[in-house]
C-alpha cells in the first residue's frame, strides 16, 4: 500500500458495515409471525429507511431541535403505521420495531475485517446512528470499535463538514491521517472535502437484489475493496 499516514479508520454504519436492510426483513418477519401481522418487512425497511434523509434534513436546517437518530426513527415509524397495517400495536410493541436498529447483523465480512484492521489502526464508528444505538449493535454483534464518534457525540448530522471534523478533533490526528470507510459516495465525498482519506467499499446488496445507486465509486478514492478483508489486505494488515 501507499504510506498515507493513516492512523485511524472511521466507519459509515448502516450499510457499510452491517445489513440495515436483511435485518430489519429478518427479524421483522419472524416478530411479526408472533404478532399474526401480515406485511412484507423487506418493503417496510425500504419505506422505513426513505424517510432517513428527509427526517435528519429538518435538523440540519433547523426546522426541528436536535433530535438523536432514535427519536428520528420513531418519528418516522409512526408515519408509516397506517400504510402498514400497525395502527395497533401498543408502545412497548413500537419500541421494539424501533430498536431493531439495535440489533443490525454485520455484513459476513465485517466483524473479521475489523479485527485484522484494528491491529494497526483505532477503529471509529462516523455514523449519524446515537451512542446507544451503536454500542447495543456492537455489543450483540461483536462490532470491535475502538471508540464511538459521529452525529450524537458532535451534534451534526453528516453530510454537514462538522460531523467528520469534530470526530477526528476527538481522536487528536489531522483529517489527513483518518480514512473514512463507507459504502455510500454522498458520504465519502463530503468526508473527502475536508480533508479525510478515503475508501469506497462495495455493497451491492444494501438494498436489496435490485440496487442501482452506489454500486460503484463516483469519485476518485484512495482506496477501493470488495469487502472489509479486502480492505484490511490493501492496508496491511
Amino acid at each position: 500500500m501507499v504510506d498515507l499516514d493513516i492512523k485511524a479508520l472511521t466507519f459509515d454504519v448502516f450499510g457499510t458495515v452491517v445489513d440495515w436492510r436483511g435485518s430489519i426483513g429478518r427479524e421483522g418477519s419472524v416478530w411479526g409471525d408472533t404478532k399474526k401481522l401480515e406485511l412484507d418487512w423487506f418493503a417496510f425497511a425500504d419505506t422505513w429507511r426513505g424517510l432517513y434523509q428527509p427526517a435528519m434534513e429538518k435538523v440540519r436546517t433547523g426546522e426541528l431541535d436536535w433530535i438523536n437518530l432514535d427519536g428520528l426513527h420513531l418519528m418516522n415509524l409512526h408515519q408509516l403505521l397506517g400504510e402498514f397495517g400497525l395502527d395497533n400495536l401498543n408502545k412497548e410493541e413500537l419500541n421494539h420495531i424501533n430498536t431493531m436498529w439495535h440489533r443490525l447483523d454485520p455484513w459476513p465480512d465485517s466483524v473479521a475485517g475489523m479485527n485484522r484492521l484494528k491491529t494497526k489502526f483505532t477503529l471509529a464508528s462516523l455514523s449519524n446512528g446515537n451512542v446507544a444505538l451503536i454500542v447495543n449493535m456492537a455489543k450483540r454483534a461483536r462490532i470491535p470499535w475502538d471508540t464511538v464518534l459521529g452525529a450524537e457525540v458532535v451534534g451534526h448530522y453528516k453530510p454537514e463538514p462538522q460531523a467528520y471534523t469534530k470526530s477526528v478533533e476527538l481522536l487528536g490526528i489531522k483529517p489527513s491521517q483518518t480514512l473514512m470507510v463507507a459504502a455510500h459516495n454522498s458520504d465519502l465525498i463530503a468526508a473527502s472535502a475536508v480533508g479525510l482519506r478515503t475508501a469506497f467499499l462495495r455493497r451491492p446488496l444494501e438494498y436489496g437484489p435490485n440496487q442501482s445507486a452506489d454500486t460503484n465509486p463516483t469519485a476518485d478514492y484512495n482506496f477501493v475493496a470488495e469487502d472489509l478483508i479486502d480492505l484490511a489486505e490493501q492496508l496491511g494488515t
